[in-house]
């Protein structure tokens, strides 16, 4: 039997195949099968919003179910929920420049920053103002609460450990910046903060396997690289394709390019390819069709090269 036919009230028949079953029954997910379920008799046309409320869920738990659909190949990437301007965009580009009086005020008139300070030091040593002042924009400006902005910090410092061993600490300089994504993301709660955080350490446990992939196992990967190896991570990539992706780089560029290897995963992830025998399959299909005189067969790299 080639797939499952279910028999709905409506007299409409809708059919899984067996590989989308077995995919659904692997992935141990009931809120994920019912989800594809309800996408499939919308017939694709209603938003999640629409979904939500057919199956009377909340938006957390909905986004849960999106991603397990995700992870088993049977969706696109969940939709990003737009970002709202909290705080507004104009500060999270253009931070004020606080002075020395109103760093003072602030830690007269705000005990959770006074505290904050404190804490913060005591990770890191004594701040020097300009310092001081990065971390007054994190609490005020970007409107982190004191303690996601404490949460932020000791993720930094893990973070650093990784990277460079233990006892290397983050700047202020590399902790502003991580506070910037994380106002854009509306961390704003720890529970935000904490489900963030659980799902960067799920996909940072991928880069030492993508790097041995890559030839580069026994080091660390540089911040420069992380960008690449998060967005493989993101599609979803097992480093046996990874590495399939660096002997084409190899073999087209006789060294190993960043860029010229990222092309060839984002356009495998476009076409829907992941594993190494999906990859191996659609390239047996493309090596099985008439060959065409065509000039510029590598066009499709130049928008990815400088990604």
């Amino acid at each position: 039997m080639a797939g499952y036919v279910l028999h709905l009230s409506t007299e409409e028949n809708i059919t899984l195949s067996s590989a989308t079953v077995k995919r659904l029954i692997a992935g141990g997910s009931g809120d994920a099968a019912l989800l594809y379920l309800a996408i499939l008799h919308a017939r694709g046309a209603a938003d999640s919003g629409k979904l939500a409320r057919e199956l009377k869920w909340d938006e957390t738990r909905l986004r849960a179910a999106e991603q397990a659909l995700y992870e088993m190949k049977l969706v696109g990437a969940p939709e990003k929920k737009e970002e709202a301007p909290l705080p507004p965009p104009q500060q999270l580009s253009e931070p004020p420049e606080y002075t020395r009086e109103d760093i003072a005020r602030k830690l007269e008139g705000d005990g959770r920053f006074a505290c904050l300070l404190r804490e913060v030091e005591h990770k890191l040593g004594p701040l020097s103002t300009p310092s001081v002042k990065k971390l007054l924009g994190l609490y005020e400006n970007l409107g982190l609460p004191a303690d996601v902005v404490y949460t932020l910090v000791n993720y930094c410092i893990a973070k650093k450990e990784q990277q460079f061993g233990e006892g290397r600490l983050p700047n202020m300089r590399e902790i502003e910046k991580e506070g910037y994504v994380w106002a854009r993301k509306e961390l704003f709660s720890i529970e935000k903060a904490s489900e963030y955080m659980k799902r960067e350490q799920a996909l940072r446990g991928r880069y030492p396997e993508y790097m041995a992939a890559l030839q580069m196992q026994g080091r660390a990967s540089a911040p420069s690289e992380e960008k690449y190896l998060s967005a493989w991570a993101e599609m979803g990539f097992p480093a046996e394709t990874v590495a399939e992706a660096y002997d084409r780089t190899i073999l087209h560029c006789h060294e190993f390019r960043w860029p010229y290897c990222n092309g060839i995963l984002k356009r495998w992830h476009e076409k829907g390819l992941h594993t190494l025998a999906e990859v191996r399959a659609e390239n047996a299909k493309e090596q099985s069709k008439p060959k065409k005189n065509t000039t510029g067969g590598n066009a499709w790299m130049k928008e990815y090269l400088n990604q």
